[in-house]
Order: structure tokens, then C-alpha cells, then sequence
């Protein structure tokens, strides 16, 4: 695990306070618009690239038509999102044309391949900053270098650091995001995250326990503990320390009441994780466990490290354990050489492990990986037809799964205010189902109990009791 030191993280105080006192002498806050694509991880570095333009002196806005600087945080996993962003930058042209001191900038896991950095350096030249996963940390001098008027292109290839004391802009409690780890060591063969984040590195416990502390301080009743594998946390750490341990000292936290994590790879689950999530009052019954396929011969052509039969034994090793579990799941449909064959036997399992929720997706070929140089079975439409009958197959077991919740009084976490109607607040269940209820927006962050009215395919609707 490399740290950035105190001399290069002092550096960048002096960037941000150099910016700030620049920003004071306006006769208005600028305003920046950041818009994040992808995985709780990008989210995550964006609520620290908004702490540092926070601390800079910037406001933010909803719109990139009222900023100053307009900031996109990429996502390299699927291609729809890639295409996103390049659409929206290709829009960013005319409005640049207008307010030529708009400063536009574009960084994540999508910058970090070569090939897409190349591709924005000579294509969209009104970008004024492109930088990668590995440099967040030097975002404030990146953008002292944009604001001088010189075009900023920093793409370092390493195994990535990890760096501490960073202010994070967070959403309002009651949840707030932690990273335990970053990284993944596992090359699944369609995954281009080791790729773009590096290798497997964890925090020291003591950094993560003192910013749970800092959070409840704050206000925050929720965390979520967030890791490509957290089931590999402090394997590399000079003082070896299990994610269970881990997961137990967070619940020693006073002010924390639920506690999450995720994503969890089933060849690295223990008995001893389970036993403290079924032990553990603090620790919400719910496992993210992506399963990904449910033919042994498509999980090793993913390099998954784990049979059919493993990942069902431990399913069985968790409801034993905690039999009101909420299962979720990842699933990729028409991986190269699946065949309907194969797809049948992921359906089977769906039926089998009944989970409460899955994200399903259809392979997408990313460059630089070993899948994307496999050969197909399934036409376009073959895969297509099976994603579709999947989705309803499943949507059918997660109506039926939400039925078993109608007339259950449940403990909600308040939330805020429903997206889809003011009127309702929104929270959730130790599982993690989302209710809506009638209620005032004074409940926010507290716990209520909610009885269940109605029942949706996605949502609980209910009354405070």
C-alpha cells in the first residue's frame, strides 16, 4: 500500500487556498457542475473532488449552462455510459463557443484506458482537463494549471495510492459512503476495473474507523463500507486484519445505527463474515453476492473462481444463518461462447436462489480485457431475447418476494423526500427495500415504524404507525 505523504498533500492546501483567495476576489462565487457515471466508488471520488472545489470557494448548479467549470466523472464498465459522455462533451462545444472561460474537464475510471484519453485529447479539444483514477489527489494543482489557460493531461499509469485528510462534500444524512479498499486483484475476464483502479489496496483501520466517527459526529446514522472485494480488506496491510473484524469495530461506533457494504465475490465470503452479520444487530441484513452466470463453464471462462454449486452452498451457509436475508445480484447475459444452454442454467439459478433484486446487464465488450477477444455463440437478437425473458422471469420472483412485506411493520430510515412524489418521504429497511409514506421532512434521518399498505415490484408503500 503506497500513501501520499504529507509534503505532496500539504502541496495541494496550497492550491486550494491559492484558488480560494482568487475565487474571493470575484465579484461572484463561481459555480461548478459535476456529474458522476458509475459504481458507489465514482460517487464516492466525486463527493472528495466536490470537497476540494468546496473548500476552493466554488458553489455548485444543476446545469453545465450556469457553470463555470463543468467536471464529468467517467465510468469505463459499460458502453452506454462512455457514449453518454461523450455526447454530453460533444454538446459542451457550443457552450464553450459562447462563455470561452468555461473550464471543462473530464476524469475517472474511463480516462485511466489510453485509448479513450487519447481519443478526448484529439477529438475534443475544448477539454480543458484529463485526468485519471490515480490523481484525484491533484486535482487542486490540475485546476490552478486549467484556470492559467493550459490544457492539462494527467494519465499516470501505477497500481494507484491511497490518499487520507481530503474534505468530502457529502449528500445529507442519514447514509454516508466509506471507502474501505480500492482496487481489485481478481481479472475477471470481461472486467476492465483492475485495469483503471489498480490493484487491491485498504485503508489502515484506523483511518476508517475515524472517519465513521467524524460522519456520526455529522449527523450520519448510516454507513456503507464500500470495496470492489470488500471480502479481501487487510489482506495487504502490514498487520493483517479480516473485513469481519473490521465490520466489528464499526459497529462499536456510538451513533451509527446501519451498517452496509458491498460488493461482496462469493470465492472470498467467510463463515466468519457471516457469523458477524447474523450476530451483529448494527450490521443490515442485506448481501449484495453477484453471482454473474449459472453455468460452471461460463464462470470459468469469467475467471470467477467459484463453481455453480459453491456460490449455492453459500447462499444456503447465509439463510441459515439469517433466513430474512435481502439477496441481490449481478448477472451478464450473452457472454462470449454462452449458449442457450448456458443461459438456461442461469435461469435455473435465479429460480433456485430467488433473490429479491438483481442488476442485469448484457455483456459489453471493453477493450483491453481477455473476453473481448472471445468468439460469440448467440446472435444480437438470441442475446436480447433471453436478457428480456430474463428480466420478467425475475421481476415476477421480486413482486412475489415484496408481497410476503404487505401488512409487516418494518424500521424505516427516513431518507428525504420521495423522488416521484413530494407529498411521500423515502427510506429504507435494515434490507434495504425502499418505502414511501406520507410524513414531513422533519423525519429525515430519524428511524420510524412503518406498516406496509401497498406493495410495487421495486418499492413498499406504507403509514407511520
Amino acid at each position: 500500500m503506497k500513501e501520499i505523504d504529507n509534503a505532496e498533500l500539504e502541496k495541494q492546501r496550497d492550491f486550494i487556498q491559492k484558488i480560494r483567495l482568487e475565487n474571493h476576489t470575484c465579484n461572484k462565487q463561481p459555480l461548478a457542475f459535476v456529474e458522476t457515471y458509475g459504481c458507489a466508488q465514482n460517487e464516492n471520488d466525486s463527493e472528495r473532488l466536490c470537497g476540494m472545489l468546496s473548500d476552493m470557494g466554488y458553489g455548485f448548479c444543476g446545469t453545465p449552462e450556469k457553470a463555470d467549470l463543468v467536471l464529468y466523472n467517467t465510468c469505463a464498465v459499460r458502453e452506454n455510459a462512455e457514449l453518454r459522455v461523450f455526447g454530453n462533451l460533444g454538446a459542451l462545444k457550443h457552450l464553450k463557443r459562447k462563455k470561452p472561460s468555461l473550464l471543462i474537464g473530464v476524469c475517472g475510471c474511463m480516462i485511466q484506458q489510453e485509448h479513450i484519453a487519447e481519443q478526448i485529447k484529439k477529438k475534443y479539444k475544448h477539454v480543458d482537463m484529463i485526468f485519471g483514477t490515480h490523481v484525484v489527489y491533484r486535482f487542486p494543482q490540475l485546476l490552478d494549471e486549467a484556470r492559467s489557460e493550459n490544457r492539462v493531461i494527467d494519465i499516470e499509469d501505477s497500481e494507484g495510492v491511497i490518499f487520507e485528510g481530503v474534505t468530502s462534500k457529502r449528500d445529507n444524512p442519514p447514509l454516508a459512503k466509506i471507502p474501505i479498499m480500492y482496487g481489485c486483484n481478481n481479472f475477471c475476464t470481461y472486467c476492465i476495473v483492475p485495469y483503471v483502479r489498480g490493484r487491491e489496496r485498504s485503508r489502515s483501520a484506523e483511518n476508517i474507523l475515524n472517519e465513521v466517527r467524524e460522519v456520526a459526529a455529522l449527523g450520519y446514522r448510516e454507513v456503507m463500507l464500500l470495496g470492489q472485494n470488500v471480502n479481501s480488506y487487510g489482506k495487504d496491510l502490514e498487520n493483517p486484519l479480516t473485513f469481519a473484524t473490521l465490520l466489528r469495530e464499526v459497529c462499536k461506533v456510538d451513533g451509527i445505527e446501519r451498517i452496509r457494504f458491498m460488493t461482496s465475490h462469493p470465492k472470498d465470503i467467510s463463515d466468519e463474515l457471516i457469523d458477524a452479520m447474523a450476530s451483529e444487530d448494527k450490521i443490515c441484513k442485506q448481501l449484495h453476492l453477484p453471482v454473474q452466470c449459472g453455468s460452471d463453464r461460463i464462470l470459468k471462462k469469467m475467471n470467477r473462481s467459484y463453481t455453480r454449486e459453491k456460490y449455492l452452498d453459500i447462499v444456503r451457509k447465509v439463510r441459515e444463518k439469517m433466513p430474512d436475508i435481502v439477496l441481490t445480484s449481478d448477472v451478464i447475459v450473452g457472454f462470449p461462447g454462452e449458449t442457450n444452454e448456458d443461459f438456461e442454467e442461469t435461469m435455473s439459478i435465479l429460480a433456485e436462489v430467488r433473490y429479491d433484486m438483481i442488476f442485469s446487464f448484457i455483456y459489453s465488450k471493453r477493450k483491453g480485457t481477455p473476453a473481448a477477444e472471445m468468439e460469440d455463440c448467440l446472435t444480437d437478437e438470441e442475446k436480447h431475447r433471453n436478457f428480456e425473458r430474463m428480466v420478467a422471469f425475475q421481476n415476477e420472483i421480486s413482486k412475489e418476494k415484496n408481497d410476503a412485506y404487505f401488512g409487516k411493520c418494518e424500521k424505516v430510515l427516513v431518507e428525504g423526500p420521495s423522488k416521484t412524489n413530494l407529498e411521500f418521504m423515502c427510506g429504507r429497511t435494515d434490507g434495504g427495500k425502499i418505502v414511501n409514506f406520507r410524513g414531513t421532512t422533519e423525519l429525515a434521518g430519524q428511524l420510524v415504524d412503518v406498516k406496509i399498505t401497498e406493495v410495487k415490484t421495486w418499492s413498499l408503500i406504507g403509514e407511520i404507525i
